[in-house]
């Protein structure tokens, strides 16, 4: 089965899945046709799929994974001043470490906007619609939402990590709090707790609560780098961090904090 086959029958099932999709009219061209399963797979609630439906939505992203390429630890360079501390800018999705870290929000489901471009949106749609079902499933178990600050552990799926650590940040209005500034920090610890609790020794972590959540991004920048050193100083397990940036922006400022710390 080609690639064209598989975005047709998985299109297919998505459809017969959900009664308002009946009437979808799916285009010939293969990049929309793609494109059109991606909004499909950002917007599925969670649910039990078939095993057909999974085998071939998993090769097709392996096919996917294939072509837009993975970026293994080795090939990237760790700040002069610490051997344990990564800056690298690009999509978090393709990177080869032990574990990457969602920015979620408190329903651990995805944005479930259909095409957006945020972190979470991009690891779900990468990782498959396992993820989706085991955040599902965590959030039923727990009995209520995720707190914020807190964090939880699923495998990875189709990504090429071993696992994805989900946390949710604070979200702010106006000016954040100090509150807001001890909530994000327990965000960087408690991923790093569940790191080390699950004997990872690789992790990349986005810019957490810069995006949609819109914590200031120097104060942000601040709070992560701080968390990280004193944690990672007294680890014997977390051995390499990745601060993943994903703009010039934020990059710049890690860049900058780096060199003075």
């Amino acid at each position: 089965m080609d690639k064209d086959a598989m975005i047709t029958y998985l299109i297919g099932e998505l459809k017969k899945e959900n009664l308002e999709l009946h009437d979808l009219i799916v285009p010939e061209e293969l990049e929309k046709k793609q494109r059109l399963l991606r909004a499909l797979f950002n917007t599925r609630k969670p649910m039990a799929a078939s095993t057909q439906f999974l085998t071939i939505q998993d090769l097709y992203l392996q096919v996917r994974k294939g072509e837009r390429g993975i970026v293994q630890l080795n090939t990237l360079r760790p700040i002069p001043q610490d051997d344990q501390i990564y800056i690298w800018k690009g999509d978090i999705t393709k990177l080869e470490v032990d574990a990457i870290v969602n920015a979620a929000n408190k329903t651990l489901l995805g944005c479930m906007k259909p095409l957006h471009d945020c972190v979470d949106n991009a690891i779900h749609t990468y990782a498959g619609v396992q993820l989706r079902q085991s955040c599902y499933e965590l959030i039923l178990e727990q009995g209520y939402e995720e707190p914020v600050g807190m964090a939880k552990i699923t495998p990875a799926y189709n990504l090429p990590s071993a696992f994805v650590i989900h946390t949710v940040g604070p979200k702010i209005e106006n000016q954040p709090t100090q509150i807001d500034e001890d909530l994000l920090a327990k965000c960087y610890l408690s991923v790093l707790a569940l790191a080390e609790k699950n004997n990872i020794e690789s992790i990349a972590i986005p810019c957490i609560s810069t995006g949609d959540f819109n914590f200031p991004k120097q104060k942000a920048a601040t709070i992560a780098i701080q968390t990280v050193k004193d944690f990672i100083k007294d680890s014997t397990t977390v051995k390499k961090v990745i601060f993943n940036v994903f703009d010039d922006d934020n990059l710049s400022i890690y860049q900058e904090l780096l060199t003075k710390s």
